[in-house]
């Protein structure tokens, strides 16, 4: 059967785009495109026969349907011949039970998807897969392509320079001057981008990068760019599949420029409605206190929204002030009875602390969303057997810096309450276990 997927503006203008048109905003109002799908033919098919499907292709190896996302494809992109796939059998990351850590904070059924483990570290793996895919289908049907190129803060930069480099294709990375972690800026070099280190912020070089692509022939890759949605989408319907079909109360998610909430709600919202759930999660967005321009909106009812000159924040992820998927973000918002909540930055350094003391290594990102899942367990907005869900961005390894500097106690404004620093010793028997029997509580 044949299924087909075209681009339209969010709002519903007309006319309709092909997924190979070089094209991010309705001509008519400006507004963001969606990915839309011909939904009564995707209903012409169970949601029985749906759910046998996709597990008969889970992780599996039949090409490419062993990838989380391309397993899903007539839902996601059917328009890419499968030889036109670019695919690092992405998704299918650990669904970790928390056990000890939810008992240490009075929580029941806690999971943290566990998006880092991942092959370039982080959950972007999921949308441009899609993207970068579409640009080779593209390719092949005679388009003219220089480059595909995007503003970052790390983690879509490696993204896209991987998957280029997969494909054969040139990636341009625009990052903000010592605002990347080391670990996030050597992969796109190590890849083969063409790295520009600019003397900005993200929403700066979130500006030039849309400039650049606009008149030089190069292809968009951030997530206004509703092909990276379309990919991210698959990580609620990975959810749901990983606990056999059933929905998770909570999903709480850390958010910079809204796409992945935005791709996360979208992904629910199809699975009701081809049959495949009969309930919403409710979505908890989760910001950086500085920079939160959708928490301050979200206090007033989302009856205004402004950007913000974003300050610097451990997350650095998700140091922006002008979200461009804001008009995305809030819809899905409204529609799962959302919630949104910031951290600061002790807060959100000692969560990921707190949780690493568990088995868990987080992310300042992932901090971000620890830190508001404690403060609404301590609103009590939790019911006591309520599953929730923890949306862990990216591996804790990109943050070696962050890591080291909190236990330390080097961490400006942040007060490292479990921190533990190496215990320098003599190469000597008896100050060795002298330490030991100080420190070290008999297991039971």
């Amino acid at each position: 059967m044949e299924y087909r997927a075209w681009f339209q503006c969010i709002k519903g203008c007309d006319p309709t785009y092909d997924l190979t048109d070089i094209i991010y905003e309705c001509p008519n109002c400006g507004s963001l495109l969606e990915v839309r799908h011909d939904v009564e033919r995707l209903q012409a098919r169970s949601a029985a026969a749906w759910i046998k499907l996709f597990d008969d292709r889970w992780r599996r190896t039949e090409w490419p349907y062993g990838s989380s996302v391309w397993g899903k494809k007539e839902w996601i992109c059917p328009n890419v011949h499968n030889d036109n796939v670019v695919s690092m059998y992405e998704g299918g990351t650990n669904l970790f039970w928390a056990e000890r850590f939810a008992k240490s904070v009075g929580m029941d059924d806690l999971w943290i998807k566990q998006c880092g483990n991942a092959h370039t570290g982080s959950f972007k793996d999921l949308g441009m897969t899609v993207l970068v895919s579409m640009v080779k289908q593209m390719l092949a049907e005679g388009k003219k392509i220089k480059g595909i190129a995007c503003a970052s803060t790390g983690d879509t930069s490696a993204a896209l320079a991987a998957y280029c480099a997969a494909a054969g294709l040139q990636a341009i990375v625009f990052l903000p001057k010592d605002k990347v972690s080391t670990s996030q800026l050597i992969q796109p070099i190590a890849n083969g981008a063409l790295t520009l280190s600019i003397d900005t912020d993200f929403d700066g070089c979130m500006k030039i990068v849309k400039d650049v692509c606009r008149e030089n022939n190069i292809y968009l890759a951030n997530s206004m760019n509703s092909l990276r949605v379309e990919g991210q989408k698959t990580l609620s319907i990975e959810l749901v599949q990983q606990f056999d079909w059933e929905v998770p109360d909570w999903v709480i998610i850390p958010v910079g420029n809204l796409g992945n909430i935005s791709a996360i709600g979208k992904g629910f919202l199809m699975m009701r409605e081809l049959g495949i759930i009969s309930r919403l999660p409710r979505l908890v967005a989760a910001q950086s206190a500085n920079a939160n321009p959708l928490y301050l909106s979200y206090q007033t009812g989302f009856k205004c929204f402004e950007p913000v000159k974003a300050k610097p924040t451990l997350a650095s992820a998700i140091q922006i002030g002008d979200p461009v998927s804001i008009h995305k973000a809030i819809p899905v918002l409204q529609e799962f009875d959302g919630i949104v909540e910031q951290a600061t930055e002790d807060e959100l350094a000692n969560a990921s602390a707190l949780a690493d003391r568990s088995g868990l290594f987080n992310c300042p990102h992932t901090g971000v969303a620890l830190a508001v899942l404690l403060k609404l367990n301590e609103r009590k907005m939790f019911a006591p057997h309520d599953r929730i869900v923890v949306i862990s961005t990216a591996h804790g390894l990109k943050f070696p810096d962050f890591k080291v500097r909190y236990h330390r106690g080097e961490l400006k404004g942040v007060t490292s309450r479990y921190a533990n620093p190496p215990v320098e010793l003599p190469a000597d028997y008896d100050a060795v276990t002298k330490v030991i029997d100080e420190r070290v509580q008999a297991m039971k």
